[in-house]
């Protein structure tokens, strides 16, 4: 649409509804939480991950990544 179209459009919502603020709404949140990460050895394949700081277990040495969990689960 061109911004001609795109000005009447908003004008035409706005007298149907006073209270319409556009498409972005009146609360418009577009910085998303940062999540913060540790870097955690797997104890099976002994490799380094980086894992969000709130799903590491309370032993750290105990963690097993993602890879290792999937390759267990087909084992068994």
């Amino acid at each position: 649409m061109s911004r001609r179209k795109d000005q009447e459009r908003f004008a035409r919502l706005k007298r149907r509804n006073p209270d319409y603020t556009g498409f972005r709404g009146a609360v418009t949140i577009t910085a998303k939480p940062q999540v913060t990460l540790s870097s955690v050895t797997c104890s099976v394949c002994e490799r380094k991950r980086n894992v969000a700081s709130d799903s590491l277990p309370e032993d750290r040495e105990s963690y097993i990544c993602a890879r290792c969990r999937d390759n267990e689960a087909e084992v068994t």
